[in-house]
């Protein structure tokens, strides 16, 4: 399934989008209550090893998955993901030879690349398979509304981008009638620490940003490029929850970028999308370059000619985080 991520879920003015925000919000109080009676009915099963919950508050594009990739690579430990989007339930290790992005899931086959990765539907029995495995830390990403696993500690991943009015909880409404997964309130109740990921140009976050997280500490992190992107005219291309922010970051790399084509979240690539692609890269004299999640969801065949753009989590305080996955890791 792939998600087309409204611009104005993410704005606090009226317009636009105030008449369809009007006609969802009744279906999002049901949503908001239905998740509310989940998470307060559920029972955290303990695995004998610490879980480490790296979520979000709304229904993507915080940057999670970067931020669980550089917590796990910290501390050795090995990612459960549900596998959205593939076909194998699980519980199993992802195997980046063997497996597709459409077996387990775009993001577990990206991450299976540098660390030890399993998938599950049933996060307790994804979590014990990841022990049986050799995992002595787990590494959740996603999951702050599931309340299956018990946690040693709960982060919560928020886009800091707060220029031209971009606001990450928009109005604060819950899906569909917005981008919460539930009311800010409860979400951050359970959170340890939120990670801010601001863009790599903006040294500070905004105070009033800062101001809506209370007491909950706050990790300030940024996204920046494995390495630089590539040279000459660029196609960029993205489906990602906010394609918008990936042809920003490839300009602020410095990326040549004669034209960039989004997509929804975890879109499936097909031959005819693909060929669309290479002509228009053609009609520039320019290649073609994707986000490292789009890329493992290509055909085989056509990624050798696809730059695939690898971005990581960088923490202004390596310490403060690495203090506060130590207290949580050793109890």
């Amino acid at each position: 399934m792939t998600i087309s991520t409204p611009r104005w879920w993410y704005t606090r003015e009226r317009a636009p989008g105030w008449r369809i925000r009007a006609l969802l919000t009744p279906v999002s109080w049901i949503w908001a209550a239905l998740t509310a009676r989940r998470i307060a009915r559920g029972v955290g099963v303990r695995v004998g090893v610490p879980v480490i919950c790296v979520g979000n508050l709304t229904m993507g594009g915080s940057g999670k998955t970067p931020v669980a990739r550089e917590i796990a690579r910290r501390l050795g430990g090995h990612i459960l993901s549900r596998g959205h989007g593939g076909r194998l339930t699980g519980p199993l290790r992802v195997d980046p030879v063997r497996h597709t992005a459409a077996d387990v899931g775009d993001e577990p086959r990206m991450l299976a690349q540098d660390l030890p990765v399993w998938i599950a539907r049933d996060r307790p029995a994804g979590a014990r398979a990841a022990v049986a495995g050799g995992s002595r830390v787990i590494v959740m990403d996603d999951g702050h509304q599931n309340p299956k696993l018990a946690k040693a500690l709960s982060l919560v991943v928020v886009d800091g981008e707060t220029r031209d009015d971009a606001w990450p909880f928009g109005d604060g409404r819950v899906f569909p009638a917005g981008p919460m997964r539930e009311p800010l309130k409860a979400g951050l109740a359970r959170a340890d620490a939120v990670i801010l990921l601001l863009p790599s140009d903006l040294d500070a976050p905004d105070p009033a940003l800062l101001a809506v997280f209370g007491a909950t500490p706050v990790l300030i992190a940024r996204l920046k490029p494995d390495a630089p992107p590539p040279v000459g005219p660029q196609v960029g291309f993205a489906g990602v929850a906010k394609p918008w922010k990936v042809e920003q970051a490839l300009r602020a790399a410095g990326c040549d970028l004669a034209d960039f084509w989004p997509f929804p979240d975890h879109h499936p690539y097909d031959a005819a999308m693909i060929r669309r692609l290479f002509d228009r890269a053609e009609q520039f004299d320019a290649g073609l370059v994707t986000t490292e999640k789009d890329w493992v969801r290509l055909p085989a065949e056509t990624q050798a000619n696809i730059t695939p753009w690898k971005i990581r989590a960088v923490f202004d305080d390596e310490a403060a985080l690495d203090a506060l996955l130590a207290r949580a890791v050793t109890g």
